[in-house]
């Protein structure tokens, strides 16, 4: 599944107020960038994408039957 795919994909389950669904997304497209972005560049975005997931942290507990 290449992005646009897991865009329609997220779109169509209404999927944009779902943080996880979105870093996926944002992890599908920086595979697809890698080659044309300097090694520095990668990590760095990597690392980006990275935080903002720690940062979610556990929102979830208690609404999982809700949000999963």
């Amino acid at each position: 599944m290449n992005s646009k795919d897991l865009a329609q994909y997220i779109e169509a389950t209404n999927g944009t107020f779902k943080p996880w669904l979105l870093t996926q997304l944002r992890l599908k497209k920086l595979e697809e960038e890698r080659d044309t972005l300097a090694p520095g560049e990668y990590e760095r975005a990597l690392a980006d994408i990275h935080h903002d997931l720690m940062n979610l942290g556990e929102w979830w507990v208690g609404k999982e039957n809700e949000v999963f």
